[in-house]
């Protein structure tokens, strides 16, 4: 069976997912590994802002706010 795989910023308000890949390095990549968006953590869309940037994201309980061009660069299975 074939999983979508989108960036998290594509996620819809409720949709959820599972970390597929980080397509950062460095800091950034370090900042999102302890954040705890590890492959596999799930993470769920929770609301944008009236904007629509940022985004709420619950990552393992936390509620986390994130900008689009981070967000993009997170990518995530669907549920």
């Amino acid at each position: 069976m074939s999983r979508t795989i989108v960036p998290l910023s594509q996620l819809s308000n409720g949709a959820s997912g599972r970390v597929a890949a980080l397509n950062t390095n460095g800091r950034n990549r370090r900042h999102l590994l302890d954040l705890g968006l590890v492959t596999g953590s799930r993470v769920e869309a929770i609301r944008r802002s009236p904007a629509g940037d940022p985004a709420a994201f619950n990552i393992k309980g936390a509620i986390i706010a994130l900008r689009s061009e981070v967000s993009d660069q997170i990518l995530v299975s669907l549920d």
